[in-house]
């Protein structure tokens, strides 16, 4: 069979594009579920060391540098690892858009994330799957490494010290952690305790992304996303007006730490 010039360019540009979505498909996918395995695993695998005893540092300056230089490793490779997560999410929603299917590994991955974040669907659709995104976004590190100062007492706190806990975070079954010794009669909440200050703060930043009391804080972090405004702790900070029972003044308190202590949160900073 015989064909025109455009016949043949048209015939090429369509073997050009099957090639394309055969590579996208089958190699692609591939390369990248193990390079993202293998740095999620190395991400997991930070380990901040023995806890500096920060209630001994008497020193204001010494003491407030230490304790970011101490959490902002593992506050910035939790973040990476959501990055990961994010990045993977729309990389289905894409796949989804073009009809190339989900492999069993995709299907793994993505019901894990589902799991984690604690976000049910039925089906895998580029409807369902966006809302998601809402959830698995990242926290600003001067955000964590402030509301972590001002919970703990700049790792002084005996929750900190006895519990690993450095966000203040509240458990509800007897014997889960430690009993506040402040605790008003009637209540029976505990303060929970972790296994390393890493733990703190992965339950944290779960908390912040999936609590619904937080709803605040995502819908903020999610239109400063549409907008493509940069997510800093100064903007969201808002969305943790139910962190404390005392509302605004507690938010006008991790304002006031985040402008005091610029100089010790630069002290090695990445970006996030």
């Amino acid at each position: 069979m015989k064909i025109g010039n455009i016949g043949k360019v048209t015939f090429a540009l369509g073997l050009a594009v099957v090639a394309l979505l055969a590579i996208r498909l089958f190699i692609i996918p591939n390369t990248t579920q193990e390079s993202v395995t293998s740095g999620t695993h190395q991400l997991n695998e930070v380990d901040l060391g023995e806890v500096p005893l920060f209630a001994e540092i008497d020193d204001v300056v010494t003491k407030k540098q230490t304790f970011f230089d101490y959490l902002r490793p593992s506050v910035e490779a939790q973040n990476q690892i959501i990055i990961h997560d994010r990045q993977f999410i729309l990389a289905v929603i894409d796949k989804i858009d073009n009809d190339l299917g989900l492999s069993g590994s995709d299907n793994e991955r993505l019901n894990s994330i589902l799991e984690y974040y604690q976000y049910d669907v039925k089906s895998f659709t580029r409807n369902t799957l966006t809302p998601l995104l809402k959830r698995v976004d990242i926290i600003p590190v001067d955000m964590v490494l402030v509301q972590a100062a001002n919970e703990s007492g700049w790792g002084s706190s005996r929750f900190a010290i006895d519990g690993f806990n450095f966000f203040g975070q509240w458990c509800f079954t007897e014997g889960c952690g430690l009993v506040p010794l402040a605790r008003a009669d009637g209540k029976s909440h505990e303060v929970a305790v972790f296994d390393s200050p890493k733990e703190s703060i992965i339950a944290y930043m779960i908390n912040l992304n999936t609590n619904s009391a937080y709803r605040l804080f995502r819908s903020i972090r999610a239109d400063l996303r549409a907008q493509k405004i940069k997510l800093t702790a100064e903007k969201l900070v808002y969305g943790l007006i139910n962190y404390s029972e005392r509302k605004d003044e507690y938010i006008d308190d991790l304002l006031d730490m985040l402008k005091h202590n610029k100089p010790y949160l630069q002290g090695n900073k990445a970006n996030a």
